[in-house]
């Protein structure tokens, strides 16, 4: 089934490809339908990571997730980056190429974090002509993730579900919808998390993450660091029928990561959601045929 706009195909349930899991990846081939993998961590890098990459990439589907094209930025495009990620996406025939909706610095300083984007008139229009800039450079559909946020702008007129979706549509690219940004967010600031997914355009959906995070009381912590909650799973069991079971789903685990195994399992449990939601929806078209 492909109900995205672009056909991209639903991979099934993956995780992300971390170092820790390279033993276990290596010696075991397991069983899972896909991964995904952080572009920065391999635009440069050779050795054993590159050799690991390449297996990966050799034996499962693998889609592309990064943390640095800053496109809510006034810097310049960083042509010499988008050149070092296009040419990876290549090798390694990533079925697509995701960041977020954010800005990571300006001046040229990298802060390495992920900001929050003002809703406003001037920035829509400002990231929509970056969009179209960095998708033409790449020659295919860029996929941007909704933001996990700590602090909103006085200045913003849109809802960020308003923006993303009027975003979406302009620059005509494709949505990572992350359930678990959308909770921790909702909580932080005080919105409805299902209104906030009803309002993002389904077609544009490519891909869901799913992730633990760590709640302090008055606000949460996007860690990616623990089991996903049950209020993340209705989300996503909303999500899946908004989307109709077609968009790939990704498990994060990104601190304290516990074994293989215990991470694949928890991106498993996606997949009850989804079979109880839609019985009769095949199984992922493009899944590793390995077995443990």
């Amino acid at each position: 089934m492909k109900n995205n706009k672009w056909g991209f195909p639903d991979l099934g349930f993956g995780i992300g490809l971390r170092t820790v899991h390279f033993p276990h990846i290596l010696s075991r081939e397991p069983a899972i339908d896909w991964f995904e993998v952080l572009s920065e961590n391999y635009m440069d890098t050779g050795g054993r990571p590159a050799h690991v990459l390449d297996f990966v990439a050799e034996r499962y589907p693998v889609a592309m997730h990064g943390v640095s094209l800053s496109l809510g930025s006034t810097d310049p495009i960083d042509f010499d980056y988008l050149r070092k990620l296009k040419q990876l996406a290549e090798r390694i025939h990533a079925r697509w190429v995701s960041d977020h909706l954010c800005w990571t610095g300006v001046m040229g300083l990298n802060t390495h974090e992920l900001l929050p984007m003002p809703y406003t008139d001037e920035a829509l229009a400002h990231v929509i002509r970056r969009i179209r800039t960095v998708q033409e450079f790449l020659e295919r559909p860029l996929v941007l993730e909704n933001p996990s946020t700590y602090l909103e702008f006085a200045a913003s007129t849109w809802t960020e579900w308003d923006f993303i979706r009027t975003m979406a549509e302009e620059a005509d690219c494709g949505l990572l919808l992350d359930v678990n940004n959308v909770y921790v967010s909702a909580y932080n600031h005080g919105f409805d998390p299902f209104e906030y997914i009803d309002g993002i355009p389904a077609e544009r959906v490519v891909q869901i993450h799913l992730a633990g995070h760590t709640n302090k009381g008055t606000h949460i912590l996007d860690t990616h660091s623990d089991h996903v909650i049950d209020q993340v799973w209705e989300l996503y069991r909303h999500a899946t029928n908004r989307v109709h079971g077609a968009a790939a789903t990704l498990l994060e685990w990104d601190d304290a990561i516990p074994d293989f195994d215990t991470v694949h399992a928890e991106a498993l449990k996606a997949r009850k959601f989804r079979m109880e939601l839609l019985p009769g929806k095949p199984k992922a078209e493009e899944a590793a045929v390995h077995v443990s």
